[in-house]
This record gives structure tokens, C-alpha cells and sequence, in this order.
């Protein structure tokens, strides 16, 4: 199916505006130049989030804004919607942020100041829970929920993770003894731990850095979960980094410097987060290079649980 680029600058009143492809998963992200600035168009991928989980994407963009982060800015239509539905597409335009990514996945990091910035990040992060906290969100407001069911419940949100059909019998036995002893646990911790609205994928190539600002993009994933979850999604990408460790003080010490965050069950939240990988690639794998990204998964994934098991 052809994508609806012109008939949505158009809804935007940027008919001819130059426009380029730049990515394509969950979105269809084309940059579009104009004279008031750079713009993100993206269009939704059928079937993913329904209307009003989209819609509530981009009031909670809107809040996050106002709260002073450095967020995607939603732009109204020409009718002033903040979404609209071309032909079989939801397609809305978001400002385009200046910057660089934090760093490229299983590339090492390069930054001249590494804890310094992890620092920051992890303040950003917690800046970001605060300012959801403090939101009154508007009626009808729906996102995911990152929570024991949808980690690692009957359907989680990204898949039966132990029906990875690369998986041996012995890790496929490992995941499920972890997803039974991760149940009991997580049960039990649940009413304790701090849970709200989480970004759920803040991996570096979602983390801009613009001289000492930092901006946070992407939030097609993002719902109610627990914080450590957020947290825990920064560091597992950088786990093999060799100074992992400072990176790790470092991001915590950034978050504490904002707000109070019990990270007693990290590793919990690690070994949970790797996981949702294994599932998530499921469906892909038929991508070029998705055979190679899930054996990845699954031998982290394996680490994780097996240290916990």
C-alpha cells in the first residue's frame, strides 16, 4: 500500500514542502523542511495503537513540553487535529529536535564526558517521571501498561517470549522457570514499587544530546509501568560497555538527584526488559539481520535469568 506523504503535508498545509524518508518500524518517519523549521512527519502503522492511545501520545508530548522537557512538540493540523486518519493510516507532524543520538546500538559509546552524561540522562529520566506524576491527564487517556501482565502475563505486549521458536529446550525450560519465579516476586513487590507513566524505550538512538541539552524522542512505546523498568531499559543496552559499573552509579546517581527511586530489584527489571526482547523479535525475524539480533537477545537474555534463577 502506497503511503499517503503528499495527502498528509497537505493536511498540514505544507503541500511541495521538501520531505525525506529517514526511518520506518512502528512509524514511517519522514523529515520535512520548512521555513518555520524542521518537522517529523510520521505515519502510523496500521493496527498498532488504536486512535486513542495515539491521541494520547501527543497530549502527553503537549504536557511534557509545558513541564520544560525537551520533547517532540505535536503540530495541529490545518483543521487543528493533532492526528488525523489518511486513507488506512493515522498520521500525525511533530517538531524535529536538533542533536545527536546518545550512540548507535553494540557500538561503543563515544563521549568525552561518560558519567557526566549518563548523569544527565538519568536526572532528564527522573525529571520526566516527576512532570508525569504532577499531570492531570485529560479524560479518555489510554497507553499501554507495562505491568505484571504485560511482562509477563498469558499475552505480554511484546510477546510470549518463552514461544521464541529458536529457543533450546534448555533455555526455552530457563525462561519459563524464570517467568514463574519473576511472577511470584514481582506480585509481591508490586504494591511497593513506584509505577506510572515511563518512556519503556529510552535506548540511545531515542536519547539525543545537543550540546549539554538532552532531549527524549520516540514515545510510541511508552504507557504505565514501573520506573526501575525505565531505568533498567537505559542500562541494559549498555551493559557491555567497560565501565558499565560507573555507568551505572552514574545514572543513578543523576535520577536521585531529581526524586527517590527503590532500585533494591534492578537486576529483576534488567533480566525482565532483556526478555521482552526475546519476544519482540518473534515476528521479525524475517528482517534482514533478525536472526543475528535474536541470537543476541536470547544469549543476554540468558545471562540475566540465569544469574537470578
Amino acid at each position: 500500500m502506497t503511503l499517503p506523504v503528499d495527502a498528509s503535508l497537505c493536511a498540514w498545509g505544507l503541500e511541495g514542502a521538501p520531505c525525506s524518508f529517514v526511518a520506518g518500524r512502528e512509524n514511517q518517519v519522514f523529515r520535512v523542511t520548512t521555513k518555520a523549521g524542521d518537522f517529523a512527519l510520521r505515519i502510523k502503522r496500521p493496527g498498532y495503537r488504536d486512535e486513542a492511545e495515539l491521541v494520547s501520545e501527543l497530549n502527553w508530548l503537549q504536557a511534557m513540553e509545558r513541564a520544560g522537557l525537551r520533547v517532540p512538540r505535536p503540530l495541529p493540523s490545518r483543521a487543528g487535529r493533532l492526528l488525523e486518519k489518511i486513507d488506512a493510516y493515522h498520521v500525525d507532524m511533530v517538531s524535529w529536535l536538533p542533536g545527536k543520538p546518545l550512540g548507535k546500538s553494540r557500538q561503543p559509546l563515544e563521549l568525552a564526558d561518560r558519567c557526566g552524561t549518563v548523569f544527565a540522562i538519568g536526572e532528564t529520566m527522573a525529571r520526566l517521571h516527576a512532570a508525569c506524576d504532577s499531570w492531570q491527564r485529560p479524560d479518555g487517556f489510554k497507553r499501554c501498561h507495562w505491568d505484571l501482565e504485560g511482562l509477563l502475563g498469558e499475552a505480554p505486549l511484546w510477546d510470549r517470549f518463552w514461544d521464541n521458536p529458536s529457543l533450546s529446550d534448555a533455555t526455552r525450560a530457563l525462561f519459563v522457570r524464570f517467568r514463574n519465579q519473576a511472577r511470584d516476586r514481582l506480585t509481591d513487590l508490586a504494591p511497593s514499587l513506584d509505577y506510572g507513566l515511563i518512556h519503556a524505550d529510552l535506548v540511545r538512538e531515542n536519547v539525543l544530546l545537543d550540546g549539554g541539552r538532552i532531549a527524549l524522542i520516540d514515545f510510541d512505546d511508552g504507557g504505565f509501568g514501573f520506573r526501575a523498568f525505565d531505568v533498567a531499559t537505559v542500562l541494559l543496552k549498555n551493559r557491555a560497555e567497560p565501565d558499565y559499573a560507573d555507568l551505572r552509579a552514574a545514572l543513578i546517581e543523576g535520577y536521585a538527584s531529581v526524586r527517590s527511586l527503590d532500585l533494591a530489584n534492578l537486576d529483576l527489571f534488567l533480566a525482565l526488559r532483556a526478555l521482552t526482547y526475546v519476544g519482540w523479535i518473534i515476528t521479525r525475524m524475517h528482517e534482514q539481520g533478525g536472526i543475528e539480533r535474536n541470537e543476541r537477545f536470547v544469549i543476554e537474555a540468558e545471562s540475566l535469568c540465569e544469574a537470578l534463577c
